[in-house]
């Protein structure tokens, strides 16, 4: 007697299912192919990388684990990896409140609606490098828009203010440019949570004399909480990743004022060509980066069941 799950039939089996997938894998296969030679090579050269003083000239020495250790011994790396949490921070808090107010307000039946929609997630589209540019005019000390706003218009402020060459005011000028380009985007993912909540919440919540505070307290953010969870990793992230608009608008200074992990990194890396050391920057990066995003998850997965 042949036991189940043994013999010819059970042999043939995972080659049948084999065959069927086989023309999936064949499609998958340049993907696949494109990724390791774009993505997973350069990873495993800058990890190989990361345990040599590497030089572009002449043979590189092994450093071993010198140039981590080099990283948390070096007050810049720790200055620039306060500077990116400061960052985060203010541009994530900034983004879900003011985004979930807009997305309130146009969730509304409020006239030209959809156009009002399209104006707010205008700057979600438009280049990095482009609206960096014109906050560095916005920004500037002697005739920028603000300034003259602040000074000559409303009199709040008694001079002029060089926003992106103070080391007070630099990061935040740079997140408020986070703020407003990434409120957009925010609304949107807002807007799809709150189209989810049952309207028969709220006609419910009125007819018990519910005011509009507690409907928005005891209904509206319960409902949208893993939209809300969501949003939370997805900036955190996207703020500890900025670079481009540092290095347009203050290139991280100044006196290293606005200096963050990935423009500390590239500097060490392309500018210096310390490139072990940047390697090693860049999986000190990495590594936080996995810790960070997954503390967050266990948070909201927490708060969620």
């Amino acid at each position: 007697m042949v036991a189940l799950g043994t013999g010819p039939a059970a042999t043939a089996r995972p080659r049948s299912q084999f065959r069927r997938a086989l023309p999936i894998y064949l499609f998958l296969l340049p993907g696949l192919g494109l990724y390791a030679l774009w993505m997973l090579y350069p990873l495993a050269s800058a990890l190989f990388m990361s345990f040599f003083d590497w030089q572009l000239a002449r043979p590189s020495p092994f450093v071993g684990f010198e140039n981590y250790a080099r990283a948390f011994a070096d007050p810049l790396f720790w200055r620039a990896l306060l500077n990116s949490a400061g960052y985060t921070a203010v541009t994530v808090s900034g983004q879900m409140v003011v985004g979930l107010g807009v997305a309130l307000l146009l969730h509304e039946r409020l006239p030209l609606r959809s156009f009002l929609r399209l104006v707010y997630y205008l700057p979600v589209i438009t280049s990095w490098v482009v609206v960096s540019l014109i906050f560095v005019y916005l920004y500037n000390g002697q005739s920028g828009a603000l300034n003259w706003l602040l000074v000559d218009v409303l009199g709040v402020l008694e001079r002029d203010v060089a926003w992106l060459a103070e080391p007070s005011t630099a990061l935040w000028a740079v997140a408020a440019l986070g703020i407003w380009k990434g409120i957009g985007w925010t609304m949107v993912v807002f807007l799809a949570g709150l189209q989810g909540v049952p309207q028969e919440l709220y006609e419910a919540a009125s007819i018990d004399g519910a005011g509009r505070w507690s409907r928005f307290r005891h209904i509206t953010l319960p409902s949208i909480a893993r939209t809300t969870g969501f949003l939370l990793v997805a900036l955190t992230l996207g703020g500890l990743s900025v670079f481009v608009s540092i290095y347009v608008m203050t290139q991280g200074g100044p006196l290293n004022s606005s200096e963050v992990l990935l423009s500390y990194m590239y500097k060490q890396a392309f500018e210096r060509l310390d490139l072990g050391y940047g390697a090693a920057l860049a999986y000190i990066f990495a590594a936080m980066f996995f810790v960070v995003a997954l503390v967050e998850l266990w948070f909201v997965r927490r708060r969620l069941t």
